[in-house]
């Protein structure tokens, strides 16, 4: 584009540009965006007012400083608000966002989550799949257990009430957003949508339990949960950034409870690493589930997911309680269930 100097001048600035230099204006003269300005930019950007080179400059702008909780709770507004997701009463208990993929270890959370669909809770999986060709996404293997993903709205109410578990991906509730994680091959890094997904709750569930990969996020989204006066939420650092304890390790989960906030530490379940698989082999997840497959890490990533997840929902007092009863509802499960 060749603009003489005077074409420049008379050109009148675009509204989003004001947001754009607030991020960007250097060292000393950028600050992170308030609550209200993060809810206007998004909003803009949801409704195509801005140009493709805004929105490349503002995420990648985000991305290098980060978001405050502030900005994801104003971007997350905004998305629902645009997504038509404010609704008031809710088909679901248990919101759990899948957005980050396996690699290492098969998706054991699965499993978690149809355990407690299986006892009752009424859980509701979102995600999305990315390019990434090494990473197994969880739409890829409801297939083998004999799960189908759903294609709408209407479609989850129907499956939650079937089966108390149903999974829809983003860009069959918010195709917008989906089309902004589009964007990671052209700009080489992931942008602050692939946080403020986690956060959308579409359904407005009154729990909430989230996996991040990045330790310092989990504060984020705990203070962003928070602000969003999201009744009981969870954040933890998971296995792989998807919502699942590795029985392995430590595992600091970071709560909202009524406005609450609170940390807790789960101690590792083994003394010792696993060695991880060579290969994932997603039949494993049903063969597991059925009894036909020994795996103490899987088992055990399974109940201890399980039980991180009782804890939220104050279906146990403490920790212990939490591990038996997840521990009860595995040993008691239907292996006739998710044969693929």
């Amino acid at each position: 584009m060749n603009f003489t100097h005077h074409e420049q001048s008379d050109q009148a600035e675009h509204p989003f540009a004001e947001y754009v230099r607030i991020l960007g204006k250097g060292k000393k003269g950028s600050r992170p965006l308030t609550q209200t300005e993060a809810y206007q930019a998004m909003k803009m950007i949801m409704a195509d007012e801005v140009l493709p080179i805004q929105l490349g400059a503002f995420l990648m702008l985000m991305r290098v400083k980060e978001e405050s909780p502030e900005e994801l709770a104003g971007f997350v507004l905004a998305a629902r608000e645009s997504c038509q997701l404010a609704a008031t009463t809710s088909p679901v208990d248990l919101d759990w966002s899948s957005y980050a993929g396996k690699r290492r270890h098969l998706p054991w959370f699965l499993l978690s989550a149809l355990l407690l669909a299986e006892n009752g809770t009424r859980v509701f999986m979102h995600g999305a799949t990315g390019p990434n060709q090494d990473r197994l996404y969880t739409s890829a293997v409801l297939g083998y257990l004999g799960l189908t993903a759903s294609s709408s709205i209407e479609q989850t109410k129907q499956q939650l009430e079937q089966q108390h578990f149903s999974y829809l991906s983003l860009e069959h509730f918010c195709p917008k957003l989906h089309e902004i994680i589009a964007l990671r091959p052209l700009l080489g890094l992931r942008s602050p949508v692939h946080t403020l997904v986690r956060l959308l709750n579409p359904f407005n569930a009154p729990y909430t339990i989230q996996g991040i990969f990045h330790p310092g996020y989990r504060p984020v989204h705990q203070q962003a949960a928070a602000l969003l006066q999201q009744a009981h939420a969870a954040v933890l650092k998971g296995e792989g950034g998807e919502t699942e304890r590795n029985p392995d390790m430590e595992c600091l989960v970071q709560s909202v409870h009524n406005g609450v906030m609170s940390d807790e530490n789960w101690p590792a379940l083994f003394g010792r690493r696993h060695v991880k698989s060579e290969q994932l082999d997603p039949r494993q997840l049903a063969l597991l589930w059925q009894g036909e497959l020994n795996d103490e890490f899987a088992e055990n990533a399974v109940i201890g997911t399980a039980a991180v997840a009782l804890k939220l929902l104050g279906k146990a007092d403490n920790q212990a309680q939490a591990q038996q009863l997840a521990t009860d509802f595995w040993l008691a499960r239907d292996t006739q269930k998710y044969a693929g």
